[in-house]
């Protein structure tokens, strides 16, 4: 699910569920950077089998019903004159409507209403299968909540959501298939500078358990060249992040106010760094727009930033490190970090 926060918003999440019960949603954290539109992107995973069709030959689909049914059979396609290849891909109706209550819970939660993005004029049945069922639960379950909150849910096809995304100011929830995410999610994320801009969290239907994490998993060739001794300008704001979040759903399922607020401000913290300036090289580009930069003049490496925003947790004037439980979370934070450079 993509959403799309107002320009006065300072980032952007998007949460995918695993395939039976979950849905990622992918949110970009970016803070005054050059942006098309703030947006919150849902995914609705699927698994699919893939395969090569190595000559002329008949692909067909079919399914047996537990039921003693007879069997269906579809013929997918008649390679007549040579081979190709082909693909089978499915969704339950479990996680689809898992899916769909991960999505009405998170836009109402954010105040935006929410979109579901589908090509049901191509795929009627496996689209339109989606359309049906997240009309049928928003109507029967969500939509006195929406109406009293003046937001809506609206099925729009993919590409008529692309083009919104691009005009709009932002302040929308976008609910789309997973091939869809992956292509809109590199847009967002390349509008907030880069992929160092947006976080990643796993929630599951019933809102209580998530799994956060940065979204573009390990940054492979600052590691290795980490490894080298090397000096990395890595940007840590995903991996805060990742910490935060997880922090402040944990201070929600306690009705713990103080971790909650800890997270917000160390995430403030991060917004304040970067808007102030300090930013390292892959951000500092695209605000900057200067090639040859050299770190000294026009971004930090790894370990500066991470000082940097390490001071501004010292002086954050709803952070008190002398009576604060977080403490010891703060530093084992901080030396998880600090061995970049």
């Amino acid at each position: 699910m993509l959403t799309s926060r107002p320009p006065t918003c300072r980032h952007n999440l998007k949460e995918q569920l695993p395939i039976t019960s979950t849905l990622r949603i992918f949110q970009s954290i970016a803070p005054a950077a050059p942006s098309p539109s703030h947006t919150r992107l849902l995914f609705l995973l699927y698994r699919a089998t893939d395969f090569v069709v190595p000559g002329p030959s008949k692909v067909q689909t079919s399914y047996t019903p537990n039921d003693g049914t007879p069997k269906v059979t579809h013929l997918v396609h008649n390679f007549e004159e040579c081979g190709g290849v082909a693909m089978g891909m499915y969704n339950q109706d479990k996680s689809i409507e898992d899916s769909a209550h991960s999505s009405f819970q998170m836009a109402p939660s954010k105040g935006w209403p929410l979109y579901l993005g589908t090509k049901n004029t191509i795929l009627k049945k496996c689209d339109g299968h989606f359309k049906e069922n997240f009309q049928e639960i928003h109507d029967k379950q969500y939509k006195s909540q929406s109406e009293a909150q003046k937001i809506w849910y609206e099925q729009r096809l993919i590409n008529d959501m692309v083009a919104q995304a691009m005009k709009l100011e932002g302040g929308f929830t976008w609910a789309c298939e997973n091939h869809d995410g992956d292509v809109q999610l590199d847009s967002v994320a390349q509008g907030f500078g880069s992929l160092g801009m947006m976080t990643s969290v796993l929630i599951c239907p019933d809102g209580k358990t998530v799994e956060a994490e940065a979204a573009h998993g390990t940054v492979t060739r600052h590691c290795r060249m980490h490894q080298k001794a090397q000096e990395t300008s890595t940007n840590p704001s995903l991996s805060v992040f990742a910490w935060t979040r997880g922090l402040a759903h944990r201070a929600k399922l306690d009705n713990n106010k103080e971790p909650g607020s800890f997270a917000k401000a160390f995430e403030e913290v991060c917004f304040e760094t970067i808007e102030a300036g300090f930013m390292t090289k892959g951000l500092a580009a695209c605000v900057k727009v200067l090639s040859n930069m050299q770190h000294s003049d026009h971004f930090m490496n790894t370990s500066s930033i991470l000082q940097h925003i390490y001071s501004g947790l010292w002086f954050h004037p709803h952070i008190s490190f002398s009576d604060s439980p977080c403490h010891p979370l703060i530093r084992t934070l901080v030396i998880t970090l600090s061995p970049l450079r």
